[in-house]
């Protein structure tokens, strides 16, 4: 009989001891799946996707400044000035985003800034995105903007290297020296960079509006 007893006293304080187990396991595990998010397909840290919306806060307040909205309108016709009033020679996107017909951009933009107040900026690769590939920044959420910034069918097909290439492109940079009577985007150029690189590397997760 005592047998019997200690034999069913310890039987019980090994399934005692297996199922605190198999809790403690189950529970860690919960607990790493929740520190751990996936996004584009990729799995990444719950840290590191904080840390790329923070990130992309900063990148958000660039792209939607008058100097990156101005070439990114919603319409075929560029914006112009602090205020993003449409061109006032109203000209065209055109399929390649350099203008139509007669009027390209290269007329009046040429490879550097014209001197003088609110004369026209200028750089080598003046334009719009071409007409196959809009990229709209004009009234675009910063979710919605990021989204279309990380998927390749709608970004002009650029992946992860070329995205991080495109933050260095002599056009953006040109945002930063538009000529005189124009304001800079929010935050230095270094700065934007870094934010960038932060918020693609860390993942380019966009925010939650």
């Amino acid at each position: 009989m005592r047998k019997k007893f200690f034999h069913q006293y310890y039987t019980r304080i090994i399934i005692t001891i297996l199922v605190v187990t198999v809790i403690g396991l189950t529970a860690n595990g919960l607990s790493n799946k929740k520190a751990r998010v996936t996004f584009n397909d990729h799995t990444i840290s719950k840290a590191d996707s904080i840390a790329s919306v923070v990130a992309f806060d900063k990148v958000y307040r660039v792209l939607m400044s008058p100097r990156c909205v101005n070439c990114h309108p919603a319409g075929d016709i560029p914006l112009q000035g602090d205020d993003s009033h449409l061109h006032t020679m109203s000209p065209t996107r055109g399929k390649d985003g350099k203008g139509l017909y007669a009027m390209k951009c290269s007329n009046c933009h040429q490879d550097t800034n014209l001197p003088g107040l609110h004369t026209p900026p200028g750089n080598p690769n003046w334009g719009l995105p071409p007409a196959d590939m809009k990229m709209v920044f004009e009234g675009q959420s910063a979710r919605a903007l990021a989204l279309k910034i990380m998927n390749y069918n709608t970004n002009g097909h650029k992946d992860k290297a070329a995205l991080l290439a495109h933050a260095r492109d002599t056009l953006v940079k040109a945002g930063w020296n538009m000529g005189e009577g124009r304001t800079p985007p929010p935050i230095p150029y270094d700065e934007f960079v870094a934010a960038w690189d932060e918020w693609i590397n860390k993942g380019g997760v966009a925010p939650a509006k």
